[in-house]
C-alpha cells in the first residue's frame, strides 16, 4: 500500500499525496520535478549508526535537471522519534565541505527555520529561487540540535563525501573541523520547477545502479552517465535522473533496505515528474542460491520474472513506462554458482523477450567477455567480478537507446 507522506511544519500540520506533490495543489501553484534522489534505509551497526547531538550535516548532490528554484526532501522515514531541524541551507557546491557563499540561502518549512518531521514522515522545504545549472553539485547544510534518537534514516554508500562537524555551521563557506561521511542521512530529495518536457527517469537496482567500485566522487554510476547524456539531446534536456538503487538489494526479500517490491511505491511511483523506470534487479536473489540460508533464499527464475512482472504492472497503472535491464555476469564473484548462473540467463531471456517491458537496456550485452559471456569483460571488471569499473559503467549509461525518452 502506497504510503501517505505526512510533515509537521511548526504547529500546523499538511498531507502529501502519493505523488509527492501537495494534495491541496492549485492551479497557480509550481509543479515540481525531482532532479536528485537516494533511497531512505535504516541505519544499522559498524559505520552507520551516528552520534548526531549538536551538530551540522552538510550533505552534497549531483543534480541532473537545472533550475531557478529548487526545494530540498528531508526524511525520518525509518525514525522512531520527531527529528528536529532548527536550522538548514542549501548552496552551490564549491567542492569539498565548501559552499559558494554568494549562492547562500537559508531554507523555511511553511516559513518557519525549523521543523520536525513525524517518524516515518518526509518534508519538503520551501522552493529557494537558486539558480542551479544541469548536473552542478548542491550542499544541503542542517543543523541537528539535541534530542532522543533511537533510529536513523540514511541512505548507505553514497560514493560521495559529505560531512559532519559541531555546532550549528550551517551557513559558513567551509566547517570548521568537519568529519567526513560516507553516507546520506536524512536527506533523500531535490526537486525543481517543471518546464515543459520535464520529466524524470528512477534508475532502480542494487550496488550497480548505486555506484559500487565507481570512484568517490566522480559521479561515474551509470545512471550519471545517462544524465549526462540526457543534457547533449536538445529534445530531451529536461528529462532528470533519479537514482534509487540500494547495494545489496534484493526484488523478493529484504536485507539490505527493504526489497524492490516493498519500496517500489515509496521510490518509483510517489517520485515527483517521474515518467520511465529502468529496473536492474535480481543478482543479489540469484547470488543467494550459492551460500542458502533461509528457505525463502531458494528463489527460481519464475519467482524474479513474477516480482519484476509486478514491478511493471505497477509502472504501467501510473502511466509510467517500465524498461528491464539485463543483469550483468557475475561468474568469478564471491556468490557465484552454476544453479545461480542458469537462473541468471533464464531471468535475460525473459526480460529480453516476454513483453512485459516496454524497452531493454541489455546491459549484460554490453558489459560480457564475449570469449567468456558469464564474466564481465576485463576492461569493464571493477576486480571484484560482480561491479563494473569506471569504464563499465560508463559502458552501461552510453549503451542506453535515448529513444526510450522520447514522448
Amino acid at each position: 500500500m502506497l504510503k501517505r507522506w505526512i510533515g509537521l511544519v511548526a504547529i500546523s500540520i499538511f498531507s502529501l499525496a502519493p505523488g509527492g506533490t501537495g494534495a491541496a495543489q492549485t492551479a497557480n501553484r509550481p509543479q515540481w520535478v525531482g532532479t536528485w534522489a537516494a533511497a531512505p534505509m535504516l541505519a544499522l551497526g559498524g559505520f552507520g549508526v551516528r552520534t548526531f547531538c549538536a551538530v551540522t550535516l552538510r550533505e552534497i548532490a549531483h543534480i541532473s535537471n537545472g533550475g531557478p528554484q529548487l526545494r530540498v526532501r528531508f526524511t525520518n522515514e525509518f525514525g522512531l522519534d520527531q527529528l528536529l531541524i532548527d536550522d538548514a541551507h542549501l548552496a552551490l557546491s564549491a567542492g569539498g565541505g565548501q559552499i559558494q557563499p554568494a549562492t547562500d540561502h537559508a531554507l523555511t518549512f511553511d516559513g518557519s527555520k525549523s521543523v520536525s518531521i513525524p517518524p516515518g514522515a518526509v518534508i519538503y522545504s520551501d522552493p529557494v529561487a537558486l539558480a542551479a545549472p544541469p548536473l552542478s553539485d548542491v550542499a544541503v547544510s542542517f543543523h541537528l540540535p539535541a534530542q532522543v534518537m533511537r533510529a536513523e534514516t540514511y541512505h548507505a554508500f553514497a560514493d560521495q563525501d559529505n560531512f559532519v562537524a559541531d555546532g550549528d555551521q550551517t551557513g559558513a563557506t567551509a566547517l570548521s573541523q568537519p568529519t567526513t561521511l560516507e553516507s546520506w542521512y536524512f536527506f533523500d530529495g531535490v526537486d525543481v520547477p517543471a518546464v515543459e518536457g520535464s520529466r524524470a527517469v528512477v534508475a532502480f537496482g542494487d550496488s550497480i545502479t548505486d555506484g559500487a567500485h565507481s570512484t568517490p566522487n566522480g559521479n561515474d554510476r551509470w545512471p550519471d552517465v545517462l544524465a549526462a547524456r540526457l543534457k547533449q539531446d536538445h529534445s530531451l534536456d529536461h528529462v532528470a535522473v533519479l537514482n534509487e538503487g540500494i547495494g545489496g538489494n534484493r526484488v523478493l526479500n529484504d536485507v539490505a533496505g527493504p526489497s524492490a517490491l516493498a519500496r517500489l511505491d515509496r521510490d518509483v511511483l510517489a517520485q515527483n515528474g517521474v515518467r520511465y523506470l529502468i529496473v536492474l534487479e535480481s543478482i543479489n536473489d540469484i547470488g543467494r542460491l550459492a551460500h542458502l540460508t533461509a528457505p525463502e533464499d531458494n528463489v527460481t527464475a519464475e519467482q524474479l520474472e513474477a516480482g519484476l512482472k509486478q514491478i511493471a504492472e505497477a509502472c504501467h497503472e501510473h502511466g509510467i513506462k517500465a524498461f528491464g535491464a539485463t543483469l550483468t555476469p557475475y561468474g568469478g564473484a564471491n556468490y557465484y554458482s552454476d544453479k545461480g548462473e542458469q537462473v541468471r540467463e533464464a531471468v535475460n531471456d525473459w526480460i529480453r523477450t516476454s513483453g512485459t517491458f516496454d524497452g531493454v537496456a541489455d546491459f549484460d550485452k554490453i558489459t560480457r567477455d564475449s570469449q567468456d559471456p558469464n564474466r564481465f569483460n576485463p576492461l569493464y571488471d571493477s576486480g571484484d567480478h560482480l561491479h563494473p569499473s569506471d569504464a563499465g559503467y560508463k559502458a552501461m549509461g552510453e549503451g542506453i537507446d535515448l529513444t526510450l525518452f522520447h514522448p
